[in-house]
């Protein structure tokens, strides 16, 4: 298969290598459909990659490249840049440990780089483990603030995507107990502006309606179940509309995903982890996506983790990456025709 030249080259971050990551990165890319919408480069491990390959008995070439420039991008054709060299047994291991986190940052490092130079048009990235990172040494907790750090990002946000529902958090791996007393209407006006640009830079929407979800039962119900909604979020949302943005709500949680499902609403601004977390996998469990918004560079990424336990054993469900993928090409082609269009 010969690609058009004006396909994006995506970056594949392998993840934690005794992780599912690599399993799914070649199930993935044994995909016809994905080398119609882009190029994919890996970037990991050739030495991990063919242990894979050998797990899931695919007979794919591997063309080991020191550049996206020189890769071939043919069905059947795995194109490598090795940031490292692991010499070890995956199946063997299946923990975190020093220099499986060190090798993972290092992936992502170089996809990072990669798109900041243009060299690539888009991150996407398989599921690594604080756990490893934290042996190795790594002043991140992840890949988001990874990402933040160096591209020079202060302004960002995870959104959760899929084709039937999108949700945005405003405040993310903090204790319930602590969710209240963080929020502001700063935070919640930012990740507003966030959206909204997303939506039309990212996914082609030219009006972005957007819903935020209250705090509490009932979204207070006129302060009976809590005051959060009256003195932080409604203000808030109020300023954003002042400021040209389609914003509504608060709305009660119980009902504006159903909303949004329907297609009222093309994202949902959430107020804490669960309450966006669960009705988005509860609809995309299978195929959810992971996108850092506010970046210079696109990142998506799969909506699951490293998952031990089947590592190693091919069963693992590729679906999150496949989907990852086929987003950062969407979004790229999203943001060279709004560039050429401004």
């Amino acid at each position: 298969m010969n690609l058009p030249n004006s396909l994006p080259v995506i970056g594949i971050t392998m993840g934690d290598p005794v992780g599912i990551g690599p399993e799914i990165l070649v199930k993935a890319l044994s995909d016809p459909g994905l080398y119609t919408l882009c190029k994919p480069l890996i970037i990991g491990d050739s030495n991990i990659i063919k242990q894979a390959l050998k797990l899931l008995n695919f007979n794919h070439d591997i063309n080991i490249i020191n550049g996206p420039e020189h890769g071939r991008y043919h069905i059947n054709t795995l194109d490598i840049m090795d940031i490292s060299n692991l010499d070890l047994d995956c199946s063997g291991i299946l923990t975190p440990t020093c220099e499986t986190g060190t090798a993972m940052q290092n992936y992502i490092i170089k996809g990072i780089d990669l798109a900041l130079e243009d060299r690539i048009k888009g991150l996407a990235t398989c599921p690594i483990t604080k756990t490893a990172l934290k042996l190795a040494g790594s002043r991140f907790h992840g890949h988001t603030e990874l990402l933040a750090h160096r591209t020079k990002t202060k302004d960002y946000a995870m959104m959760l995507a899929g084709n039937k529902l999108k949700v945005i958090l405003v405040t993310i791996h903090i204790p319930l107990s602590q969710v209240a007393d963080s929020l502001n209407m700063e935070d919640i006006i930012k990740k507003i502006k966030l959206t909204h640009t997303s939506l039309k830079e990212l996914f082609g929407v030219k009006m972005p309606k957007i819903a935020v979800a209250g705090l509490n039962p009932h979204a207070g119900e006129a302060s009976m179940f809590g005051r959060e909604e009256e003195d932080i979020i409604a203000p808030a949302v109020m300023l954003a509309k002042k400021q040209g943005f389609k914003a509504s709500g608060p709305f009660p949680p119980d009902t504006v995903f159903y909303q949004a499902l329907k297609g009222k609403y093309d994202a949902v601004i959430c107020m804490y982890h669960d309450q966006g977390l669960i009705p988005f996998k509860l609809t995309h469990f299978n195929d959810g996506v992971n996108t850092t918004i506010g970046l210079e560079i696109i990142r998506t990424s799969v909506d699951h983790g490293t998952a031990y336990d089947i590592a190693w054993k091919g069963i693992a469900d590729s679906s999150s990456l496949t989907e990852a993928i086929k987003m950062a090409a969407f979004q790229a082609n999203n943001k060279k025709t709004k560039k050429n269009s401004d």
